[in-house]
């Protein structure tokens, strides 16, 4: 059975082709040309014929194709839905911003977390995306926008940390210097609260921002909306955070979608302060987005949740909402290609 060579690091390459009785240089060629976007052996043109045959004959290169795409009259903000190479789609989002362009990506098809607020997980988990594929969500953004991407957030469909193995070497590729060198700082990786997942990190001490997904600082509020809870409970999420800021001396970004007459008290954003004391904490309030398959309504205090946040000196921002006029929400755009593929699409 063929491998699939953009999952590989350049020291996997570079042995497999000394084993074919090739120099070693030529290893960084073949990581080179798959980072620039190649969609077959045939376009190494420094290679010779028979190598490439020979490659062909041992890995595969797959690439996605557009199967969709919406661009924001707004903003500019672009939303791809890719179509994968077993027929099965995710999303990507490319966001412009003063400071660079920021590709939001995909770690899972589907999702099994089932937070009630978010259509990715409506119809469960598919499977694990390969690293290649969550790097070709950056590099083919890249080449059909035609704009540079400076940082990355792995915050769409799925959560990165129940593909753990597969997001970590998807870091080791897009951060190499022959490939696309994306630096760690620059990249944000968002989790529901998978606690083993935000340990592994912590011994790893990379330099990315970890991304907290909490939405509700009471146990019994966000059991209800996120089944996760029940497994890690949010008790046991914040203490794990203050393990990891004391390993890593990194201060975590808490992700907070205010949702009407749910999690939007001033008793809960008290709660939030006093959890998060002893941590530089940054609450980034994320105005919901209205899910038609959704009874959850976005809130109308997030000013006033925001002002008693900073009441307590917690740093607490609104997010800026893009592409609002093109399904930019996690999910939409996958699920409407679904219900229309149902339809003969």
């Amino acid at each position: 059975m063929r491998q699939d060579i953009k999952s590989m690091t350049l020291e996997e390459i570079t042995g497999a082709l000394k084993e074919m009785g090739e120099p070693a240089f030529r290893g960084k060629q073949v990581f080179s040309w798959l980072h620039k976007g190649v969609r077959s052996f045939d376009e190494m043109s420094n290679l010779g014929k028979a190598l490439r045959e020979k490659l062909e004959g041992l890995y595969y290169i797959d690439a996605p194709v557009v199967e969709r795409k919406q661009v924001s009259r707004l903003d500019g903000t672009t939303k791809y839905l890719w179509k994968l190479g077993d027929g099965n789609c995710i999303e990507t989002v490319l966001m412009q911003y003063k400071h660079g362009n920021t590709v939001c990506v995909s770690s899972q098809v589907g999702c099994r977390m089932g937070c009630a607020f978010c259509a990715s997980t409506l119809g469960g988990k598919i499977r694990d995306l390969r690293p290649s594929e969550i790097l070709d969500q950056v590099l083919f953004t890249q080449i059909d926008s035609g704009l540079p991407v400076s940082n990355i957030v792995l915050m769409g469909i799925g959560e990165p940390l129940d593909n753990l193995d597969n997001v970590l070497r998807f870091l080791e590729l897009v951060n190499h210097p022959e490939g696309m060198n994306i630096g760690m700082r620059h990249i944000s990786l968002s989790t529901c609260g998978v606690l083993p997942g935000i340990r592994r990190l912590a011994e790893l001490e990379l330099q990315l921002t970890l991304s907290v997904s909490l939405h509700a600082p009471d146990s019994e509020t966000r059991s209800k909306i996120m089944p996760v809870n029940k497994a890690y409970d949010v008790e046991q999420l914040f203490a794990c955070c203050h393990e990891y800021f004391k390993k890593t001396g990194r201060r975590i970004s808490f992700e907070y979608a205010m949702i009407d007459g749910v999690n939007d008290s001033d008793w809960q954003a008290d709660l939030i302060a006093k959890k998060l004391k002893g941590m530089p904490g940054h609450v980034n309030l994320i105005p919901l987005n209205d899910v038609a398959e959704s009874p959850l309504k976005p809130s109308k205090r997030v000013r006033q949740f925001q002002q008693r946040l900073e009441s307590h000196g917690v740093t607490a921002t609104v997010r800026r909402s893009l592409g609002g006029d093109i399904d930019a929400s996690c999910g939409q755009l996958r699920r409407k290609a679904m219900e229309d593929g149902k339809k003969g699409f």
